[in-house]
């Protein structure tokens, strides 16, 4: 009998279910059963359960005859559940990485409760995150379990289900299942909550939960938040049937009042046409309900108990009018409170200008975090220059990057960390000797006399950029380049396409790429090491694809389908995808929340992009590359071009998904001549400095003023990492028959 079930309903979230369960899957405490249900989804959901049913035997899958909704079908699920403790997931959320380690460690630590109680966070679908619960309310206050009188606070939590791990015995007594429906938890949450004779909980981020900008049931405007209504009607009806359970119903009242009317309130729920019915049926739950005295009992005075009593009062006019007046008032309040906090922060920044200059701190931006040229500059110059304090400018601390895993910049000393509009940030900003980004700082910030500003930019230029893109800020563009005493280039063609898209008095580093000395500094070991770290099996060849992203191409179906890829390509093969929402399988693993790209270029036997501009870095390991530019001629019409890059490529260029299985598997990609000529040719064109000590040159002239600066390697003598697998030419059966070379 295994330790967990985790339970976990999948309907039309073919792009977020394999990060779903591969979080599970990927856990360190394994003594769990997962049990997919798919929900009759018409996508593949039920493919992709299926692939990890297969490849690992904690998984089961399961499948709904017609879509049921997510209750229901956690009900299929429950039926066959074995293990000591339930958990719930969405099928679009993950499980944080050593949770299910936590939760059992604690679980053992509290004499193994009825309930555990942990935290969780909410990603936004464009990123940003929130936290779960209040601070505080899953505090450990006490070695043991406890009982809900004890805590009676815990009724603030959210009723969720995938809070929590429940006892399957509690559950199995109380015969607790999900009614049908929206808002289908509320039910099951709270009659848990007041059943169980023991709760314990664990102050800890379990489960990452993710929202949908469109199809996610309680985001999607419909008579079907109507459902509420009917789930707060069974939620007093099993408090009702529980020995004890009214001396809930006050504190459970107040909780529904708000949840009542934060559903009315909100503006993508209820149809306009509906919300004077709702609110008419609201107020009827909440008089039909209120607490045995006749008080509303929700605790305390003032707006909320105003907003409740008018609900329960049914006065739809008074209560709108009392929450445009609290909405108005908060305004206001923000307001004010803004205008002061920005007067301050001004005078605050004015002041800092007239101190010195600081030549010991040097600040460091990036679009990706702590990633890319900066963050290599960075690193040599700590390594060089110990003395000069180094400072990124960062998201506040916890907030998770796209994908729900943690930025970069969690990496960093807390004091390095330079939140935007904070008062050390702007002090940073007006003193610091040096700035570096690859984007560009704030135009409210100017420079001034005695700082040096690097503008990295974030590789080599293959599209159109700077004037040349026609920006629709074009003054804010001029001042942001006037304000660049360098600019970073890795190649003569780089320096000709930025000089010329960003005239300015600068001076141009033609450098090389700093992010890429990576390949030339890193070992076999280090190869190994990464590969190990993202799940590559010995011996299996790593194929990255990288593609660019496409304006014109936004919510159209992926150009590749690296399932189908997988299965042409057979065993032997494993894609690494750095394309987030496109759906992953056997043979496919997504690396989208990768922060480093160049960890995956080490791990990676060979390369697929098309206008990438991991391209031109990657060509540095001289290992295989092949060019899949099916829609060139489109991209090049949208987004301009430096180059032909298809004439220019370092490898095969394919433009359908046979010829590019056939190119991955042919043995000419692996050990032709040709292939390895064409790959010098494009590094003496746009690689010619990249020998693994760009940064360092960056480094001298920059923070040394031109002292010491390293001559280029020559090619012939740079080593750069050891792919992982030597592949060796085999025969396979060709298409339409015949034989052909291929690699193995």
């Amino acid at each position: 009998m295994p330790r967990f079930s985790i339970i976990v309903p999948a309907h039309r979230i073919q792009a977020q279910l394999p990060a779903c369960l591969a979080s599970v899957r990927s856990q360190d405490f394994g003594d769990f059963e997962l049990i997919a249900v798919d929900d009759a989804s018409p996508d593949a959901c039920g493919e992709i359960i299926a692939e990890a049913a297969a490849d690992d035997p904690r998984v089961a899958g399961l499948r709904m005859e017609r879509a049921v909704g997510p209750g229901p079908a956690r009900n299929a699920a429950l039926d066959r559940a074995r293990g000591d403790y339930v958990l719930f997931l969405d099928g679009d959320d993950t499980l944080a990485p050593g949770a299910l380690a936590a939760v059992a460690e604690r679980l053992t630590a509290t004499g193994t409760p009825d309930l555990l109680l942990f935290d969780h966070v909410r990603i936004a679908w464009h990123g940003a995150s929130a936290p779960g619960t209040r601070p505080g309310l899953l505090t450990q206050r006490a070695p043991g379990a406890f009982t809900l009188a004890e805590r009676p606070t815990l009724l603030r939590l959210p009723p969720v289900a995938w809070g929590a791990a429940y006892r399957r015995d509690l559950v199995e007594g109380l015969d607790l299942r999900f009614p049908s429906g929206h808002y289908q938890d509320l039910p099951f949450v709270y009659a848990a909550l007041a059943a169980a004779a023991s709760i314990a909980v664990l102050d800890r981020v379990c489960v990452e939960h993710r929202g949908r900008r469109s199809g996610g049931r309680t985001r999607t405007a419909g008579r079907g938040h109507f459902d509420v209504l009917t789930q707060y009607e069974r939620v007093f009806a099993r408090l009702a049937a529980l020995p004890g359970g009214d001396r809930w119903r006050p504190a459970v009242h107040r909780r529904m009042v708000d949840h009542l009317t934060a559903v009315y309130h909100a503006k993508d729920r209820l149809p306009a046409g509906d919300r004077a019915e709702f609110f008419r049926r609201a107020a009827a739950l909440c008089r039909r309900r209120r607490a045995a005295s006749g008080a509303t009992a929700i605790g305390g005075r003032g707006r909320q108990g105003s907003r409740a009593l008018l609900m329960r009062l049914g006065a739809r006019r008074a209560f709108q009018l009392v929450g445009a007046c609290q909405r108005l008032a908060r305004r206001l309040r923000a307001r004010a409170r803004g205008r002061l906090r920005a007067w301050l922060l001004r005078a605050h920044y004015l002041v800092q200008r007239r101190l010195p200059v600081n030549h010991r701190l040097a600040v460091f931006t990036s679009v990706g975090g702590r990633t890319g040229h900066p963050a290599a500059i960075e690193a040599k110059l700590r390594e060089m220059a110990p003395g000069i304090r180094t400072a990124w400018v960062t998201p506040p601390a916890g907030n998770a990057s796209p994908g729900g895993n943690a930025s970069p910049d969690e990496n960093a000393p807390p004091g390095d960390r330079l939140a935007p509009g904070t008062a050390p940030y702007l002090a940073a900003m007006a003193r610091a000797r040096y700035l570096i980004s690859d984007n560009g700082f704030p135009d409210a910030l100017r420079p001034r006399a005695g700082q040096l500003r690097l503008q990295t930019h974030h590789g080599t230029p293959l599209t159109h950029t700077g004037l040349d893109a026609a920006p629709r800020d074009l003054p804010r563009l001029l001042r942001q380049i006037d304000s660049w005493d360098y600019c970073l280039s890795a190649s003569r063609h780089a320096t000709l396409a930025t000089e010329g898209a960003y005239p300015a008095d600068y001076l141009t580093l033609e450098f090389g790429s700093p992010r890429a000395d990576l390949f030339h500094t890193a070992t076999g070991d280090d190869v190994r090491r990464v590969r190990a770290d993202l799940g590559v099996p010995d011996g299996v060849l790593a194929i990255l694809y990288a593609p660019a992203r496409r304006g014109y191409d936004r919510g159209r179906p992926p150009r590749l389908d690296p399932r189908w890829l997988a299965r042409a390509l057979g065993p032997g093969f494993l894609l690494l995808v750095r394309a987030p929402g496109v759906a992953t399988g056997a043979g496919v693993l997504d690396v989208s929340a990768h922060p480093r790209v160049e960890e995956l270029c080490l791990a990676a036997d060979a390369l697929v992009t098309d206008y990438a501009p991991v391209l031109f870095d990657y060509a540095n390991l001289d290992r295989p590359i092949v060019l899949h530019a099916d829609d060139w001629d489109a991209y090049r019409a949208v987004h301009g071009a430096y180059l032909d890059l298809p004439a220019a490529a370092p490898g095969p260029v394919t433009r359908t998904p046979a010829e590019l299985a056939a190119a991955l598997s042919g043995a000419a990609l692996w050990t032709g001549r040709e292939g390895a000529e064409r790959r010098a040719a494009f590094r003496r064109r746009f690689c010619p400095h990249d020998d693994g000590y760009a940064a360092e040159r960056v480094v001298r002239q920059v923070f040394f003023g031109g002292r010491g600066i390293p001559p280029t390697v020559p090619e012939a003598e740079r080593r750069p990492a050891p792919a992982a697998v030597a592949p060796r030419p085999r025969l396979s059966l060709a298409p339409g028959g015949g034989l052909r070379r291929r690699v193995g």
